[in-house]
């Protein structure tokens, strides 16, 4: 009962850790979208982050990587954000083709 136990507080501290992990990324994520968006484009990214996480991550390594490369110098505006997300999304349209008999 007791190994059983230390089981189960060993995968809690586990999840705990690995939930405290991803809380930090998070929260360094923000920062560096705080220290380069303007508002209205931190906002904006903020509920891209609500509404699509998969697509807040691949714009946030972005960005990082323009800061990196050192393409943005001072504080990215929201119309530039939206390019990049235009850019991030962008689908051609499909081709339908009608064939008559």
């Amino acid at each position: 009962m007791a190994e059983q136990e230390d089981d189960y507080s060993k995968v809690s501290r586990k999840r705990l850790e690995a939930a405290y992990r991803k809380l930090q990324e998070e929260q360094q994520k923000k920062e560096i979208l705080r220290k380069f968006l303007d508002d209205e484009a931190y906002e904006r990214m903020m509920n891209v982050h609500i509404s699509n996480p998969d697509l807040y991550d691949q714009v946030v390594g972005l960005i990082v990587q323009l800061v990196q490369a050192r393409r943005i110098t001072g504080k990215m505006t929201d119309a530039q954000l939206r390019s990049i997300l235009e850019r991030a999304t962008y689908r051609p349209e499909p081709k339908i083709e009608f064939k008559h008999k």
